[in-house]
């Protein structure tokens, strides 16, 4: 049985609803990782107040820390609407500095959040943060009254408000940026009208989810039946919230994964098979290409397990007859290129991820670097400039060295995909794992320098 740890999307969501809230929002057993510190950081530097709350809970799938206790809660006070500021700066004299670590989802969500007030907002991140471009984002920020500076759309950016509404056209290869505009716009002042159209989407899956937190506080807005526009009026006001963290169909990919590759089975708690998150797909693969997928009922479920909905049943995955290749549309979960690669370098035939350009604009060019490090273990692969087409065998991969080019989910994958080769295989930057799944590694009782 394996608890898998919170959905990081749905944290880094409570966390900027939280923050933007009136009153004290309790979040239960979110997700404690590099990515949702740095958006804790962000929103406490956004003016928030979030305490932790630590306890030694072996219900909670966070790591320990070194006198056991795990974060079993977050309490944040938010800020209200419009009322960002820095409790220690003079209004609109001292800038904001927030340092977004590796987490593009926090940088581009608190852009659009740092608008909803006049005092200037500074953001950077590591190097690969400064090679992820927001000017898509940034332009329909600007069309909306704020002010922006950047070179280029990288980081260092700086947003200061007011946001004065408009129209706005934006293109979103990546559904963050839209995201960004629907949680901020019901914000800005009342009377403001934000009309944005939206002629590319990706990753739709993730804004309906988006769209889920704004339908739960009662937020009035218009839309295309196929998102392509809306109409979204100022002067709302975010309640305070509460409720567990739904686990990470995300992180659960890549135990999954790895049943598939070895011919194992494995039993994922914690997940909501109701939820909106489109990475849930990935098991919908798993078995097109030949495992048993299945839902089980939790005989436990009166137990202190069942902190959500979710952990009443148990996701079950297993593999007992060859892996078969396929074609699967990756367009609304690009963050599963890595794990569906892995997996289809061990199917038999050919397995075509298509329509998944925008996997290139990721934390590495996944797209390249999936085809470039299975070559090194010997997987043939052709690279398309929308996807992979990987040429299973259904043999056993050769060992060797990766360069996980410090991407969790490439690092999750081949980590995965080590206990299907011949040999071992060592990955540069593995550490980055814990940016999403910390404890993955050792789950998988992986050697670490």
């Amino acid at each position: 049985m394996v608890r898998i740890p919170a959905s990081k999307s749905h944290t880094l969501r409570r966390l900027l609803v939280a923050c933007l809230a009136e009153g004290i929002s309790q979040i239960p057993y979110p997700l404690d990782s590099l990515d949702t510190r740095s958006c804790a950081a962000a929103c406490r530097a956004l003016g928030a107040g979030i305490a932790e709350h630590r306890a030694a809970d072996p219900r909670c799938p966070n790591p320990p820390d070194t006198s056991g206790e795990r974060l079993v809660r977050w309490e944040v006070r938010g800020k209200g609407r419009g009322k960002i500021a820095d409790p220690g700066a003079a209004a609109g004299t001292v800038p904001i500095s927030i340092d977004v670590g590796n987490s593009g989802t926090t940088l581009f969500l608190a852009l659009a959040a740092a608008g909803l007030g006049t005092i200037p907002v500074r953001f950077d991140g590591d190097a690969q943060i400064r090679r992820r471009s927001a000017a898509p984002l940034l332009a329909a920020l600007t069309a909306l009254g704020l002010h922006t500076e950047s070179e280029g759309g990288y980081c260092p950016i700086s947003v200061r408000g007011p946001w004065k509404g408009g129209r706005a056209s934006v293109e979103c290869p990546t559904s963050q940026y839209l995201s960004a505009l629907l949680i901020a716009a019901p914000l800005a002042p009342p009377g403001t009208l934000t009309e944005l159209e939206v002629p590319l989407l990706n990753e739709r899956p993730y804004v309906e989810m988006t769209l889920d937190y704004l339908d739960v506080q009662n937020v009035p807005y218009e839309k295309g039946r196929d998102l392509s526009w809306f109409r979204i009026p100022g002067g709302a006001v975010y309640r305070s919230l509460d409720g567990s963290v739904p686990g990470d169909f995300s992180s659960a990919a890549f135990p999954a994964a790895a049943a598939a590759i070895s011919g194992g089975s494995v039993r994922l708690l914690g997940l909501d098979r109701n939820d909106s998150q489109g990475d849930k797909a990935f098991f919908h693969v798993l078995a097109k290409m030949g495992c048993d997928v299945r839902w089980e009922k939790n005989a436990d479920t009166n137990s202190a397990d069942a902190s959500t909905d979710g952990n009443a049943a148990i996701l079950c995955v297993e593999r007992r007859n060859p892996l078969r290749g396929g074609e699967f549309d990756l367009n609304d979960t690009p963050d599963m290129l890595p794990a569906c690669a892995v997996v289809a370098a061990f199917a038999r035939g050919d397995t075509a991820l298509v329509n998944v350009a925008h996997a290139r604009i990721k934390e590495t060019d996944r797209i390249a670097v999936m085809a470039g490090e299975l070559g090194k273990l010997g997987v043939k692969v052709t690279e398309r400039p929308d996807g992979l087409v990987i040429h299973g065998t259904g043999g056993i991969l050769r060992g060797g060295k990766i360069d996980g080019r410090g991407d969790h989910r490439v690092v999750m994958a081949f980590a995965a995909a080590a206990l299907g080769a011949g040999g071992p295989i060592e990955i540069d930057g593995a550490e980055s794992a814990a940016v999403t799944y910390p404890g993955f590694l050792e789950l998988l009782e992986a050697e670490t320098a």
